[in-house]
């Protein structure tokens, strides 16, 4: 009932209209600003231009209008950080990894990025002052690499109770390209109900790549992730909440020179992800994140390793 509430203080929603909403799970006004027109006529089986006054009325209602920048900078101010755990990776990432953004690690198999989605899931759950944003962590695994054994070993070395740290990350396993963002779309109905303060895809692009091979289904493949995408952006900006990725590389046949792998997705991951970081082996258990794309880091590395304890400084 709260929540049919809530939605009738948007101009132009009453009763029955926000009893549709509810059913299809657009529980929030801030789901319903983020919607897209054409799926929330489609749910209240409406014109588009009625949709369209319906989600501009729930935009208006949370002011996502012009601004000043003094405004907005006030407003990046409330930013949260989740410390990785590890001082070198912090200091690459500017104080660790930021709410309101999209974070992706790249690497080749066997570089960290399924440690550190582990480690990021137990690490959010922190007090503030540890590092943490006192919050739960939404995990969509789409290659079963989860591993709750890891969970545990990581929430013990941090000082948690690991029961109490599980029940905090709310994991599901994506099947499909479909699936995966369909997922997504639940993850919008208990944010908020939960505190959730973190969701992670690991990996993005894997089943969009296995169910769209060759250059034939390019254009279709490219069109979904962009779609995702710009959903997963929309989330992290309303919500105020961290989404982190992580990537696949392939080879580029054709790279004499340098590094002859490339993050998948192309120009559609790189100009959707906010922040890019890749991950390479170094020697003696070392890794190495370098970010490579970022709207205010300079091209800077970090130098970690991965123990039982987690992710750690090199000691």
């Amino acid at each position: 009932m709260s929540s049919i509430k809530s939605l009738k203080a948007i101009k132009g929603v009453g009763p029955a209209t926000a009893q549709k909403l509810v059913e299809a799970g657009i529980t929030t006004v801030e789901a319903v600003a983020i919607t897209p027109v054409k799926t929330l006529a489609e749910i209240l089986g409406c014109s588009e231009e009625k949709a369209s006054q319906i989600a501009q009325a729930a935009r208006e209602l949370l002011g996502l209008s012009f601004m000043t920048a003094e405004e907005f900078y006030e407003r990046r101010r409330r930013i949260g950080l989740i410390s990785t755990g590890c001082k070198a990776l912090d200091d690459l990432l500017g104080g660790g990894v930021e709410t309101q953004a999209i974070t992706e690690f790249v690497g080749e198999f066997g570089t960290g990025k399924t440690q550190l989605c582990h480690q990021l899931s137990v690490m959010v759950q922190l007090p503030k002052e540890k590092g943490g944003l006192d919050g739960r962590a939404i995990y969509i695994d789409t290659e079963g690499t989860f591993r709750p054994e890891r969970i545990v070993q990581i929430a013990q070395y941090r000082g948690l109770d690991p029961k109490e740290a599980l029940k905090n990350i709310i994991y599901a396993r994506a099947y499909n390209s479909d699936h995966q963002v369909a997922l997504v779309e639940e993850a919008t109905k208990i944010i908020e109900e939960k505190n959730v303060k973190l969701l992670i895809i690991d990996s993005l692009i894997s089943h969009f790549r296995a169910e769209y091979p060759g250059r034939e289904t390019l254009a279709v493949r490219q069109q979904k992730i962009n779609q995702h995408i710009h959903q997963l952006l929309r989330l992290a900006d309303i919500y105020n909440i961290a989404v982190v990725v992580t990537n696949q590389v392939m080879a580029q046949p054709d790279v004499f020179f340098g590094n002859p792998t490339k993050p998948v997705g192309g120009n559609i991951v790189a100009h959707g992800c906010t922040y890019r970081i890749w991950l390479r082996k170094g020697k003696d258990n070392k890794r190495i994140a370098k970010i490579f794309d970022s709207p205010k880091h300079p091209e800077s590395e970090a130098v970690f390793a991965i123990t039982d304890e987690g992710i750690v400084d090199i000691r």
